[in-house]
């Protein structure tokens, strides 16, 4: 997946979970929906300036926007899991750890 593709993926998740509509965020950060429609699809790329507008407007640092590991497929995001597993299975504190997360998070769900 390209830059473009990422940052775009990422744009659209942090507006939506602000709660702002393309209208909204795009008068926000001054430009056009259509143009923020593009962005979000990959299909352009950011000025320097509107980069700026765009950490401000979501309230974000450089490093969070640029991080992409939650945007991994899915068999991807699975494998890993499993090689943790793996090296976890091989220490009983790691594994009591990872146990107490799962349950909490499981817990969480409920």
């Amino acid at each position: 997946m390209s830059i473009k593709n990422l940052l775009g993926k990422k744009v659209k998740r942090l507006r939506k979970l602000r709660g702002f509509t393309q209208e909204k965020f795009a008068e926000m950060i001054d430009i056009t929906p259509r143009n923020l429609n593009r962005i979000e699809a990959g299909e352009n790329f950011v000025t320097s300036e509107t980069l700026d507008k765009i950490l401000k407007a979501l309230n974000v640092s450089a490093d969070i926007l640029f991080s992409y590991e939650h945007l991994k497929e899915e068999k991807e995001i699975v494998a890993e899991i499993y090689g943790f597993i793996d090296k976890i299975k091989q220490d009983s504190r790691l594994l009591e750890k990872a146990y107490r997360v799962l349950r909490i998070m499981a817990e969480d769900e409920c």
